[in-house]
């Protein structure tokens, strides 16, 4: 199958965006940017490489975007397609999609989310990736397929970019949970319980921040959840772990910054959402781990 060989430009250079140069190194011709290269990497100028770029992906946190995108804003081309794999919200409590709404599509720019199960040791292993494609034009799926024709990553597209959203922001907040519970013993019944209990609310929040319902059971939501809440190389499972053990040491993460940008903003009640008001209260205010998620199981099935 042919490929339309295209002008790439990666924004930072750590797990993800070494995934990024894997996947697409051998089809495109790549420019990586870092605010802070590692020794031995050369970072690009963003006003040498941006107006050349076809597609810039945003392989940073959330809170650096409104700054970095309002730098690109002005040298882009117009048919340049910005994508985001970020997964958090930033100091003023918006998602990646928030931020290039407000400062990509007045610049007539277009962009897009590439969200799903995506741990970037696997990419770069050769195993497959999966994940949804949601953005500014319902054409965007086409154009980042063929980006990614050829790669290990397997995508689909989604008309909900705010479903998709919240749903793998809110992910790495309950995968927390099972960290937590796999640290302490509770089995694999407590597991699917906590499954159950994570994707009622997670499909609650989502509705009320104004998604489509379903779009928490899908790669997003469902499948992230699941490769997140599971995976021994994932940050917030280890952190559940810790937290379990008594160690706040790296209390830190996307799933923590979500938790306090949640209160923060009041972005939605807490209190509403108990294994979400349960995690908050375990990361944020040092509640016992060990009694706080035995007693969730217990009020929830009252």
């Amino acid at each position: 199958m042919s490929v339309t060989a295209s002008n790439v430009l990666i924004l930072g250079y750590g797990e993800m965006g070494h995934a990024m140069q894997y996947l697409l190194a051998e089809r495109h011709s790549l420019y990586i940017w870092d605010k802070f290269p590692a020794l031995g990497v050369t970072s690009v100028a963003l006003e040498v490489a941006a107006p050349l770029a076809d597609f810039v992906i945003f392989c940073l946190p959330v809170k650096p975007h409104f700054e970095v995108a309002h730098e690109l804003a002005s040298l882009l081309k117009k048919d340049c397609i910005c994508l985001s794999i970020a997964k958090g919200l930033d100091a003023s409590g918006r998602s990646a999609a928030q931020v290039f709404e407000a400062v990509l599509a007045p610049a007539g720019l277009a962009y897009g989310l590439l969200y799903g199960p995506m741990i970037s040791e696997e990419l770069r292993a050769g195993r497959s990736g999966f994940a949804q494609v949601a953005g500014s034009s319902p054409q965007l799926l086409a154009v980042v397929a063929d980006l990614f024709v050829g790669s290990n990553l397997q995508l689909t597209g989604s008309n909900d970019i705010t479903g998709i959203s919240w749903s793998v922001i809110l992910k790495n907040v309950y995968a927390i949970a099972f960290g937590i519970a796999d640290e302490l013993g509770l089995g694999d019944n407590m597991r699917g319980f906590l499954m159950v209990a994570a994707l009622r609310e997670l499909e609650a929040i989502v509705l009320r921040l104004g998604g489509a319902p379903g779009s928490p059971f899908h790669l997003a939501g469902l499948g992230d959840l699941v490769t997140t809440a599971t995976s021994e190389d994932s940050y917030h499972h280890a952190l559940g772990r810790r937290l379990a053990r008594g160690d706040r040491s790296e209390s830190r993460g996307e799933g923590v910054h979500t938790l306090q940008m949640v209160a923060k903003h009041n972005i939605f009640p807490v209190p509403a959402y108990p294994l979400f008001a349960l995690l908050h209260a375990v990361v944020l205010e040092q509640a016992e781990p060990a009694a706080a998620l035995r007693g969730f199981s217990r009020r929830w099935l009252d």
